[in-house]
């Protein structure tokens, strides 16, 4: 593998405006590894009769499983690899469950060149529902 492919768009690549998203189908075994990988055991998510109780009438994926899409997102297509996360804003707007398809999506929206940072909007939906929205920060290499 080359050196190129190992690295994804440049600052000088980057404009206002452009946009990445990337779909995944959230399994059983999802959130069980998540939940082996972080350590959050929370009954919400791993136990069905506790679940039952909740405001949610059954279990719900962690939010920071669909958070982790976002950096999918991030680290694989726009800006892509290469790029580091500096800061990340989220606000939970609804529930995800086993068998959904969440959409993690990315849209450009400042650039400060003097830092090589670009500013992203962030959202994530089911089935066109936003279930998280934020903003994130990423530091971006430019061309040498």
């Amino acid at each position: 593998m080359s050196d190129e492919s190992l690295h994804g768009l440049y600052y000088e690549d980057l404009s206002i405006g452009q946009t990445a998203s990337f779909a995944k189908t959230v399994t059983e075994a999802d959130i069980v590894a998540f939940a082996g990988l972080s350590g959050d055991f929370n009954p919400v998510h791993i136990n069905e009769e506790f679940a039952l109780t909740t405001p949610f009438k059954g279990r719900i994926a962690h939010g920071m499983l669909s958070a982790a899409f976002i950096s999918t997102v991030f680290g694989t297509r726009l800006p892509g690899p290469g790029s580091i996360y500096v800061a990340q804003s989220l606000k939970f707007k609804a529930p995800v469950r086993i068998g959904d398809t969440v959409t993690a999506h990315v849209e450009l929206i400042d650039l400060v060149p003097e830092r090589k940072f670009a500013t992203f909007k962030t959202t994530a939906t089911v089935a066109g529902k936003v279930v998280l929205e934020g903003e994130a920060t990423l530091r971006v290499e430019r061309r040498e």
